[in-house]
């Protein structure tokens, strides 16, 4: 599996795209790629169909090579509105968006409605405010946490309309 996501990073780099997440479901027969601009000229400036397609060639081409490699069927596509963020890179892009984090391990919650018995809070929708020595910086309630990113399960824009 990482030789197969090196191997496709590396390819989708090379045409100036960014691997945002790839997903292999049904048993290995299918193959889902999510691509970004590496270097986009401003918000608006998102992943089309032309993009998507030259990827799909381009990594069609590539996966026909590797003999090693079985699939059936393999999609390319932008990550969409509401896209991942896996890697500090991505925190520090969308600093000032809105997202929704999911934590494997909850923190103490600090918002005002806080009580000595609160559990400890695993799921936060708020504003990214950056990236300081490893930490991801979302405000939330008002308060303004620090999580590992070594932490994060799971993490997604979740854009205001």
């Amino acid at each position: 599996m990482q030789d197969l996501h090196t191997l496709i990073e590396k390819s989708v780099s090379q045409l100036g795209y960014e691997l945002v997440d790839l997903e292999i479901s049904n048993r290995g027969q299918l193959l889902r790629v999510f691509i970004d601009k590496l270097n986009p000229t401003d918000i608006k400036d998102s992943v089309n169909i032309d993009d998507c397609s030259l990827v799909s060639n381009q990594l069609g081409n590539l996966l026909a090579v590797e003999n090693d490699i079985d699939y059936d069927r393999l999609e390319v596509s932008s990550p969409g509105m509401d896209r991942v963020l896996k890697k500090e890179a991505d925190f520090v892009r969308f600093t000032g968006e809105r997202a929704q984090i999911k934590l494997r391990v909850g923190i103490k919650d600090e918002s005002a409605t806080a009580t000595e018995t609160t559990l400890p809070r695993k799921t936060f929708l708020g504003f990214i405010k950056g990236v300081q020595d490893g930490l991801v910086l979302i405000e939330f309630d008002g308060v303004v946490y620090k999580m590992a990113l070594s932490n994060v399960d799971k993490a997604r824009l979740n854009p205001v309309f």
